[in-house]
């Protein structure tokens, strides 16, 4: 091989390692030359375009020569001066074609085409922020038109290359910023749950959360509440409890809160505002514990009773800080009493203005949840969740009579409740096919059992029991006396 400006590296004998050639002196040459003769014909435009031409041509023969003799250093040189000829020449359109040949050529490398993704980046998004906000006041060389196209083709130049997955990922979310910003939000929604982030491995945990929080945002915003509960289903709850994941676990279950409010889901909702409030950022003062904690008692107390919902109702009504909020106090003490409740409450005004209570849907309808999601649909959330107060404290107050009565009558019931006797017998009814309550109504007496009727296999099983428990006893008793006397007789 002859002179100093090509060196090869390497043996290509027994197919080991391909031949390099060494361009770098020559690509450095070609490089000042095309520069040189774009900026000497800068004058005019049609002469700097046919200059633009020639310099292109000049680099595309060496990209050739560079890619074949393996010189991917070069090639990236070359490459990338290719692009900056034609942003320097004002010209987005050549900046288009340039890219799209270069990415495009045969056995290209996958260094090349990183490098010429890489390089387009800075012109169309703010890589000195997050990487993805499209640049509003861009170059005057490029209008939004061109610059949404360079976008578009950078986003397919990386599609099905992993080694530009982050890069594919950001760009994604660019396309759909764009497309929201233009107003086609299920269009946003459905070019960025296109990109499944959670199977990235070049991405960090926080900015994998982002993406998926942006794609639950997009699909709540379309009223895709299936897809937004799958897609939050991807976000470990763990992660959000990492340090420097406040923000994004505040903004993680607030998202949270539009689907299971559009449900109806009284205890999911409390526990969302529940997880909001353990956050350190908002257990600051000034952080908004109060709200997220108001939120949480509110809800618990709509949810319909569980073990679960018992258990976090102890544990919330342990919290120092409800004292600060009396009402809230005052309503979660009265569901925990085994006592009958007024309605409405003393505080009931004001458990019910809370924000919280409001409807997150445009058009003020909201489809599920409550008492009777069948009939929900033609309510406002506020009403709807009104309801929904009454209906749990009659279910409490019916749970308590029915540890005090083993029958009462159906008319005494209803006084007791404050309501008539038809609205009674739905409540007593509802509880009993949700198993939440055991009752029979007996209405040619007027009479409600509480207790089950047991067989006399049943009672003569209890009463064997109970004789068994009493015989021990009895034993047991008489032991000790025997132990006694013998140790003061000695």
């Amino acid at each position: 091989m002859s002179s100093s400006t090509q060196r090869s590296s390497g043996g290509a004998s027994g197919g080991q390692l391909e031949e390099r050639v060494d361009l770098s002196a020559e690509t450095s040459a070609k490089i000042a030359q095309a520069r040189d003769l774009v900026s000497s014909s800068s004058s005019s435009s049609s002469s700097s375009s046919s200059a633009l031409q020639d310099a292109l041509a000049i680099l595309a023969a060496l990209e050739k020569r560079c890619r074949l003799g393996n010189d991917t250093p070069s090639l990236v040189r070359v490459c990338e001066a290719s692009l900056e000829l034609c942003v320097e020449c004002n010209d987005a359109e050549a900046l288009l074609n340039t890219l799209r040949t270069l990415s495009t050529r045969r056995s290209q490398k996958t260094t090349a085409i990183a490098a010429l993704v890489r390089r387009c980046l800075p012109w169309v998004v703010d890589v000195t922020t997050d990487g993805y906000t499209p640049i509003v006041s861009s170059p005057a060389w490029i209008d939004e038109t061109s610059r949404n196209a360079l976008v578009m083709e950078l986003r397919d130049i990386t599609d099905g290359r992993m080694y530009l997955e982050a890069e594919r990922a950001r760009l994604t979310r660019t396309v759909a910023i764009i497309l929201e910003g233009g107003g086609d939000a299920s269009g946003a929604s459905d070019v960025l749950q296109e990109v499944h982030v959670e199977t990235y491995g070049s991405l960090s945990k926080r900015e994998k959360v982002e993406f998926i929080l942006e794609q639950m945002r997009l699909a709540l915003l379309g009223r895709d509440y299936v897809r937004s509960r799958i897609v939050s289903d991807k976000v470990k709850r763990s992660v959000l409890d990492e340090e420097g994941m406040a923000e994004l676990k505040v903004k993680f279950y607030t998202l949270l809160t539009t689907y299971h409010k559009h449900e109806g889901e009284a205890f999911e909702l409390a526990k969302c505002y529940h997880a909001i409030y353990a956050t350190p950022a908002v257990q600051a003062e000034g952080g908004g514990w109060r709200e997220a904690l108001t939120n949480s008692v509110v809800f618990l107390c709509l949810s319909e009773y569980t073990n679960e919902v018992r258990d976090m109702m102890e544990r919330v009504n342990l919290d120092p800080r409800l004292d600060r909020i009396p009402e809230c106090r005052d309503t979660i003490s009265a569901f925990l009493r085994d006592e009958i409740m007024a309605y409405p409450l003393p505080h009931q005004a004001a458990l019910e203005s809370t924000p919280a209570f409001d409807d997150d849907d445009d058009d003020g309808v909201v489809v599920g949840g409550g008492a009777s999601p069948a009939s929900a649909s033609s309510y406002s959330s506020r009403e709807r969740w009104r309801e929904t107060f009454h209906a749990r404290i009659v279910q409490h107050n019916l749970r308590i009579a029915s540890v005090y009565y083993r029958r009462i009558k159906t008319s005494r019931l209803a006084q007791i409740l404050s309501l008539d006797v038809d609205a009674t017998e739905r409540h007593i009814s509802r509880m009993v096919s949700n198993g939440t309550l055991y009752a029979k109504i007996d209405r040619p007496r007027d009479i409600v059992r509480f207790m089950k009727k047991r067989c006399e296999e049943e009672v003569l099983s209890d009463w064997a029991s109970d004789i068994g428990k009493l015989l021990g006893l009895v034993e047991e008793t008489t032991y000790l006396i025997h132990k006694e006397r013998m140790v003061q007789s000695h």
